[in-house]
């Protein structure tokens, strides 16, 4: 592991105040490249309600409420009810059912890599490409953003800090973490929200310098949780705020002391982004390149818990509209009139293409785009009459392969047809009962017109059924997940973790669960293989590392997490990889080094 100070002159940039200053001081100066830069900003499980331009009146986001006034606005913009999913559609343009991502864990939000990046789109374009924060389209070759299209990634691993992929030693520390840098382990200091804009201010400094455009993606891991580490200043403010005006159902005494500690908590997170896009924006004009800068911010998902979400209901994993709205900001002084807004129903689909529309770059035959770029309804060219009515398709439920109208909705504008079967099961028993509602009249979705429009039932049940045996046909065993890629010169040592594995028994992240991993050896090499256990309090044993119908087993010595190490030769192929530890063995397999020893 390295420890490095890779932005010390991102300090430069800092203000006392986290509102964006007037873009009227920029508006003259200009990007020296005719193409826009582009930075997009999504947090991870900030819900639709989590703005004060959204009315919350708790949660303070002034940055962000400035930018809603300098910016054109999206106002039913929809993402999918949980993260994976929605960064897949964000990031190729096309429904994640097509990328084999189809859930958040067990090696279900690994994206195929075939799949077309947008950073690759524009990196063939001549753009410089940065991520900082949350990837979570897999961890390993050939699946990490450096190997899609990313020049510059400074990430963490997995679905977020506290997760069994963070690196050993690291573990949940949003404070001074550890984050991979270009493939390698690099403990930080600082915030990680904040170590995140600073290295994205540090690449728009460099890129900037060197007159060259660039795409930057900040996807923050706030507020998602866990929630002991936040930032202290403003969670102390917080703590003193009575929450109950933004608490969907009310609380007994006994449990609101928790539920408010939370809310603190997560309002600490959400305000201390704020204070970095503020920062971000006072970057953009000290370098004077705000005027011909696309920058959007977005969530996720809904909201990780039940709170306000304004005049919907629902909050993550669920497909109401609560569950599955963000505001979209697009601010881009040099095409859009602050305050242009549109209603069309749009969603995360569409940002592939409007940012490829917006920069000049062709948008691909192949592979195939579901979204559609809306650039012309912000920049005048189009007003909300002309836009063409379609029906998109919302559906995500844990398990391994997508089922038939389970946990899904598919909007009309201003119909929605539902089935809320629940997101945190395999499948439904029955048959699906549908809800029908008109989101003009009844947005909190309280009045089902199922049995009185059955005529509008059957026609959206049968667009539903027509795009999930489209999406589910992409291509040959469409839904198999993507196979890690060991052994190669980009990824010398590859880490498994319990967040790609194919989980076998237990709880997915319990202790003493059981999973294994799908591999692809190109060609045949010898491996130091090192087993880290959940936890050092065992008496040792033995391990058997099963490769196919091989074994192989060695020592655990006892009282030790890590440092079990045996040497073997993986021969070219497909491979299935897991590993078994003796009954005297009291910890969990929690992570397998493997380093190529040729």
């Amino acid at each position: 592991m390295k420890t490095i100070s890779l932005f010390a002159s991102a300090s430069v940039v800092l203000l006392a105040c986290s509102v964006l200053p007037s873009p009227a001081a920029s508006a003259a100066d200009s990007n020296p490249a005719d193409r826009p830069n582009v930075i997009v900003i999504m947090s991870d499980d900030q819900g639709v309600g989590d703005y004060g331009f959204m009315g919350n009146p708790i949660i303070r986001t002034p940055s962000l409420d400035q930018m809603r006034m300098q910016s054109g606005y999206l106002s039913r913009f929809y993402v999918s009810s949980v993260c994976a999913p929605t960064r897949a559609s964000l990031m190729t343009g096309r429904y994640n059912y097509r990328t084999r991502c189809i859930d958040t864990y067990v090696g279900r939000a690994m994206m195929d890599p075939d799949e077309v990046t947008l950073a690759e789109r524009l990196s063939k374009a001549g753009y410089q490409t940065g991520i900082f924060g949350k990837w979570h389209l897999g961890d390993n070759y050939p699946m990490r953003p450096m190997d899609q299209g990313f020049d510059e990634s400074l990430i963490h691993r997995g679905g977020g800090i506290g997760q069994p992929s963070d690196p050993i030693g690291a573990e949940g520390k949003y404070t001074d973490p550890t984050l991979v840098h270009n493939g390698d382990e690099v403990a930080m200091e600082g915030y990680c929200t904040d170590i995140f804009f600073d290295a994205a201010i540090d690449f728009a400094r460099k890129q900037t310098d060197s007159n060259e455009p660039f795409f930057t993606y900040i996807a923050t891991n706030a507020p998602h949780g866990p929630f002991h580490d936040v930032p202290e200043e403003l969670y102390q403010e917080y703590k003193q705020i009575d929450f109950s005006p933004i608490l969907v159902n009310k609380l007994p005494a006994k449990r609101r002391v928790a539920e408010f500690d939370k809310l603190a908590r997560i309002s600490a997170m959400i305000t201390n982004i704020d204070q970095n896009v503020g920062k971000l924006f006072a970057s953009l004009d000290k370098l004077g390149i705000r005027e011909n800068t696309i920058v959007l911010y977005l969530n996720d998902n809904g909201p990780n818990s039940r709170r306000f979400v304004g005049n919907m209901r629902g909050s993550k994993t669920q497909v109401d509209d609560g569950g599955i709205r963000s505001p979209l900001l697009f601010h881009w002084p040099a095409k859009v009139e602050p305050g242009d807004t549109s209603d069309v129903m749009l969603a995360h689909i569409d940002l592939m293409p409007t940012l490829l529309d917006a920069c000049g770059v062709a948008v691909p035959e192949s592979p195939g785009l579901d979204g559609k770029s809306f650039l012309p309804l912000l920049t005048g060219e189009m007003d909300d009459s002309q836009w063409e009515t379609r029906s998109i398709a919302f559906q995500t439920h844990r398990g391994n392969v997508p089922q038939k109208f389970h946990h899904f909705a598919m909007h009309e504008h201003p119909w929605k047809l539902v089935h809320p079967s629940g997101f945190g099961k395999e499948r439904f028993e029955g048959e699906p009962k549908f809800e029908l509602y008109n989101l003009e009249d009844d947005p909190k979705q309280q009045n089902d017109l199922a049995d009185k429009h059955p005529e509008i039932v059957q026609r959206l049940k049968e667009a539903y059924s027509n795009w999930f045996d489209d999406v589910s046909s992409t291509r040959p065993d469409n839904y198999a997940p993507p196979r890690i890629v060991i052994g190669t010169e980009h990824e010398p040592q590859t880490v498994l973790t319990r967040q790609d594995w194919r989980h076998s028994s237990g709880r997915p992240w319990a202790k003493n669960s059981t999973g294994f991993w799908l591999l692809d050896a190109p060609e045949e090499k010898r491996y130091e293989v090192e087993l880290i256990l959940t936890d050092k309090d065992h008496r040792g044993g033995t391990a058997t590392l099963h490769l196919n119908d091989e074994t192989h087993t060695f020592d655990v010595a006892p009282g030790e997490r890590r440092g079990h190490v045996m040497e073997a030769t993986i021969p070219a192929g497909p491979h299935t990889l897991s590993v078994t530890l003796s009954d005297s063995i009291s910890a969990g397999v929690h992570q397998v080094f493997l380093t190529t020893q040729d």
